[in-house]
């Protein structure tokens, strides 16, 4: 089986390709440009390097979220307009999750931690069963206190990854009371290797859908459906029509 795996989730861009159980390539960029400019220019590099042709390709894995709603949206769409005209299925891949399986550390918690803004990180925390992951606090949207105090109440050694732990590193000082590490670098972003191996143990639970059926994780609403939401509690909401076609600010 080959899985083409993609992970936009935030500001990584990345790609990769894993075949009976051999990671074969995995193109990375982690510049500021849109996923749009960056994404299938990148994957179009990678598969043409690595001699790989699409119709190679059994299923395509994808990070389902958390993360920036404009990078899933812009993955999670190219993912589901690939598989439509592949005709393969969708294996759909918390987020946090690969980024928890970035690191094999068995005697410890697994804490991926992505910034959400406003001292509110998207989190989860693991450990390590055999060689897969069981988790013992499922994808969330949290307060940044909160996570800490959950941690700190496990009594047991974490390792932190993700961008949160350059947002709130003076945090983690602070405030953990148990001993703790944060990934290096290379280990510490999504990455889309870690997405398709994680994809392989998710299809062989049938965990996987089809295009049409595939929708992203957000977690949260995104800003704006946050503000139309106050807008119709405080009763602020008004529709402007033009050329048959309504707006609502």
């Amino acid at each position: 089986m080959t899985v083409l795996s993609i992970d936009s989730s935030a500001l990584p861009v990345s790609c990769a390709v894993i075949s009976s159980g051999l990671m074969k390539a995995e193109f990375t960029i982690s510049i500021k440009l849109t996923h749009s400019e960056t994404l299938m220019p990148l994957m179009d590099d990678m598969l043409k390097k690595s001699g790989i042709n699409l119709k190679d390709i059994d299923a395509l894995a994808v990070s389902k979220g958390p993360g920036s709603f404009t990078g899933l949206r812009i993955g999670c769409a190219t993912v589901k307009g690939l598989a439509m005209a592949m005709d393969v299925p969708v294996i759909p891949v918390p987020t946090l999750e690969a980024l928890a399986y970035n690191i094999f550390c068995p005697d410890a918690l697994i804490v991926p931690m992505m910034d959400a803004r406003r001292r509110n990180v998207y989190t989860a925390i693991y450990e390590y069963e055999g060689d897969g992951l069981i988790e013992l606090m499922p994808q969330s949207a949290v307060p940044l206190d909160s996570l800490l105090e959950k941690v700190n109440s496990f009594g047991r050694k974490a390792v932190f990854t993700g961008d949160g732990i350059y947002s709130f590193d003076r945090d983690l000082r602070a405030s953990l009371a148990v001993p703790y590490h944060i990934a290096p670098p290379h280990l510490s972003l999504q990455r889309a290797g870690a997405v398709g191996a994680l994809a392989f143990k998710l299809y062989e639970k049938g965990m996987y859908t089809d295009a049409e059926t595939f929708r992203p994780d957000y977690l949260k609403p995104s800003q704006a459906e946050r503000e139309r939401a106050l807008a119709e509690e405080n009763g602020t909401l008004r529709e402007l029509s033009a050329g048959g076609h309504s707006l609502y600010v």
